[in-house]
């Protein structure tokens, strides 16, 4: 079974939020679970293999986002992404998620 891991870099950690697949650009909402926060250096790995048979994690993609409006700690929020293969508008509403185009 496959978990998309999502974080988000703040000044001292990642906030981090579980998925079970990624949104499709202005398709339907999915889950998204709040997960403990990570440690930075999470971000510079390409790809690892978990201690004790907790499987293996690889990057999907990178990038910047910008905050719209409320802060990121708030259980509603949207943000900008800026990636290499995601691009757009990320809503977070409770425990769902979208990601909408910008050329709307």
């Amino acid at each position: 079974m496959f978990t998309m891991i999502f974080y988000l870099r703040m000044e001292q950690d990642c906030k981090t939020w579980k998925l079970p697949i990624l949104p499709i650009l202005d398709g339907p909402s999915v889950e998204i679970f709040k997960h403990s926060n990570h440690r930075l250096i999470w971000l510079t790995i390409e790809s690892k293999l978990l201690t004790h048979n907790r499987g293996y994690v690889k990057r999907v993609d990178n990038g910047i986002f910008k905050p719209l409006g409320v802060s990121i700690e708030s259980n509603k929020f949207s943000i900008i992404l800026k990636g290499k293969l995601i691009y757009g508008l990320f809503k977070k509403n409770a425990n769902s998620c979208q990601l909408i185009s910008l050329n709307q």
